[in-house]
């Protein structure tokens, strides 16, 4: 599908200067809050959506955005969180104690970019933001010490200072491993205790196994993980098994309990990665209107879905169909590869064929969807053309 016009967020561009708050607020001369928002070009005093290419677009949706769609999603949420943060100073008084972590954080922007980003991009940042003004708004007054500990300590501060990184033929993935900050919960499990250092190597063993799979056998999935994820929250192992969480909130966090294959680790790292880059894009890009009360089936559960949980789940499994779909080419192939891929062939089919029924798209949404269908079409070919992937 050829589109020649960039896909974008409806409605008029934010205006940076009522955002901002009051005069008090901005830096002498320029008109915006002090290092924040991004400073506007010839004179404009506005903050204009991000375009996002239609090639893009359409790549992102077959699960092949790659690098580039990491880069273009995460500019979008380093846009929403400045406009949080700027929302929160100007929602809380001056006697709150926002005030001084912000002045930091806007020198840290001019001063230190890197670290500043790292700062921005915290996963939890954006939900301990968008709590403290729900707080707010409702007459109460929110404890926003974390913020503080964020800007002054970094991750590390709120994060615990376990850190994950394993490197396989040049392809580097690192991580925090998250075992005590806030807003954890927000994945909606219970989330471990802080990890011993006996728990902690063991959850380095299973990353080096898992990401060895995803660098051999899953490049493209593998160099697009290690661009976005950044924090890994261990999770209770329930008695059921297994279990996995990315949260809208949350970009750049996938949540588990820690799995004894490292095939399975791999592949829920590219499931839930998928969730999170689906979340950074209707963060940019409408794909659907308003909630309605309509329930759809999904093949994989047995309770009936909104729409928006239904696209969720469709996608993520995109993203299990095509990694099923490589392993039936690996040497040996994995026993289980040739049954799960057609277990999830056909769910996701049939997902992919309720959305485009459900008269709920709008249009980007329903080009998203028809090149979830692309993509599956593709998958039914056995994929001879990849050669024998190496045995790891």
């Amino acid at each position: 599908m050829s589109d020649p016009a960039p896909l974008r967020p409806s409605g008029r561009p934010l205006d940076v200067a009522s955002a901002s708050g009051s005069a008090s607020d901005t830096a002498p001369g320029t008109g915006s809050a002090p290092g924040l928002v991004p400073r506007p070009r010839h004179g404009s005093t506005t903050l204009r959506p991000h375009d996002l290419d239609p090639g893009l677009f359409d790549a992102v949706a077959r699960a092949r955005g790659g690098t580039d769609g990491v880069a273009a999603l995460r500019r979008g949420q380093l846009s929403k969180r400045m406009l949080l943060v700027v929302a929160v100073r100007r929602a809380l008084p001056p006697e709150a104690g926002f005030k001084e972590p912000y002045r930091r954080l806007s020198e840290m922007n001019h001063e230190d970019p890197d670290r500043w980003r790292r700062t921005m991009l915290h996963p939890y940042l954006d939900e301990g933001l968008a709590c403290a003004l729900a707080e707010s708004a409702q007459g109460g007054r929110p404890d926003l010490g974390w913020f503080g500990e964020l800007v002054r300590g970094g991750p590390a501060a709120l994060s615990g200072p376990h850190v994950l990184s394993t490197e396989r033929d040049g392809v580097v993935l690192s991580v925090r491993l998250d075992d005590r900050g806030p807003f954890r919960t927000v994945h909606g499990h219970t989330p471990a205790d802080p990890q011993t250092g006996d728990e902690v190597r063991h959850w380095q063993r299973l990353l080096d196994d898992a990401w060895r799979v995803l660098v051999r056998r899953h490049p493209w999935h593998a160099r697009a993980i290690a661009a976005c994820l950044t924090t890994l929250v261990p999770l209770h192992l329930p008695p059921g098994g297994l279990i996995s969480s990315a949260a809208r909130r949350a970009y750049g966090a996938v949540a588990l309990s820690p799995p004894g294959d490292p095939v399975l680790l791999a592949l829920t790292l590219v499931h839930e990665f998928l969730h999170i880059q689906l979340g950074a894009l209707l963060d940019m890009v409408d794909l659907y209107g308003p909630p309605s009360q309509a329930r759809y089936h999904a093949p994989w559960r047995p309770d009936p879905r909104p729409l928006d949980a239904l696209l969720q789940g469709t996608y993520a499994h995109l993203g299990v169909c095509d990694f099923w779909h490589t392993e039936r080419a690996a040497a040996p192939p994995d026993p289980r590869a040739e049954q799960e891929h057609t277990t999830w062939y056909g769910h996701t089919r049939r997902a992919v064929d309720t959305l485009l029924g459900s008269g709920e798209l709008l249009p980007p949404g329903r080009r998203f969807t028809e090149e979830m269908r692309r993509a599956l079409a593709r998958s039914r070919e056995f994929p001879g053309n990849l050669g024998h992937l190496p045995t790891v």
